[in-house]
């Protein structure tokens, strides 16, 4: 084997060694890591970190656009509210009205005719 050969291969070697003490280094850094909190516990840190930062974001749009959030809060406000608002505006008679228009229009003896 010439000089040259000699030097490649004891460099690549050498490589090779520093590659897998790095490899093994990464190993028990993840070892350490992971005995010292769970996966289920990474899940959750990260989400409760997620949720944290989308809640700074929306009360920052929120500061900047108040009356928006103001229209769409009285826009909920009313549809919830809807019928009760609606029944201001009546005197609530009007469905007794038709209650009563249904029971004149209701002949027993057709019904029993067509019915059978």
């Amino acid at each position: 084997m010439s000089k040259r050969m000699e030097m490649k291969l004891i460099e690549d070697r050498a490589l090779r060694d520093a590659a897998l003490a790095l490899v093994k280094a990464d190993i028990h850094h993840l070892r350490a890591d992971f005995a010292a909190k769970s996966i289920g516990e990474r899940v959750i840190d990260r989400a409760s970190e997620g949720a944290a930062d989308i809640f700074e974001e929306a009360k920052e749009l929120a500061d900047d656009h108040k009356g928006v959030l103001a229209t769409l809060i009285a826009a909920i406000f009313i549809w919830f509210a809807r019928h009760p608002i609606a029944s201001l505006f009546t005197d609530g008679d009007e469905d007794d009205a038709s209650d009563e228009q249904w029971d004149d229009d209701w002949d027993e003896d057709e019904a029993d005719e067509y019915y059978g």
